[in-house]
């Protein structure tokens, strides 16, 4: 997952220029899609994994240095996940994965980054959805 903004968090980042504060969230849940990314994707729109019959859900993520370790270089500007990102194991299938989301909610919610995956994934019944140490990774320019 290199990573890209949605269209809710470039607002919120710009509007810091007006003075309207944005309250970074404590908690990310990390989420499942089977289409492709798209910047103007909600937590209620973007094609997630069905919850109904499937185990799926979102992964629960606290904002930290441990689980996001500080970003490294500059231009681009890297940050990656510190620990192990583990879904629930399937009850039943959930289809072809495209892309993964970063929400600020267990469900609906908005998105803040997300990205298509670097090869699509088929999780069927049976399989754990992991993101390994560093799989995760968000670029900004």
């Amino acid at each position: 997952m290199a990573g890209n903004k949605s269209a809710y968090y470039e607002r919120a980042i710009l509007d810091l220029l007006s003075a309207i504060p944005f309250t970074p969230p404590t908690t990310l849940y990390l989420a499942l899609s089977t289409s492709s990314f798209t910047t103007s994707a909600t937590g209620s729109v973007m094609n997630e994994v069905s919850v109904t019959g499937t185990a799926y859900a979102r992964v629960a993520i606290t904002a930290n240095l441990t689980n996001f370790p500080a970003a490294s270089g500059s231009n681009p500007a890297t940050k990656s996940n510190g620990t192990v990102f583990t879904f629930p194991t399937a009850t039943a299938s959930w289809g072809t994965i495209l892309s993964a989301y970063l929400a600020d909610a267990s469900t609906g919610g908005s998105i803040l980054y997300g990205a298509d995956l670097t090869a699509s994934k088929v999780i069927q019944t049976g399989d754990t959805a992991t993101y390994a140490v560093g799989a995760l990774t968000i670029t900004e320019l």
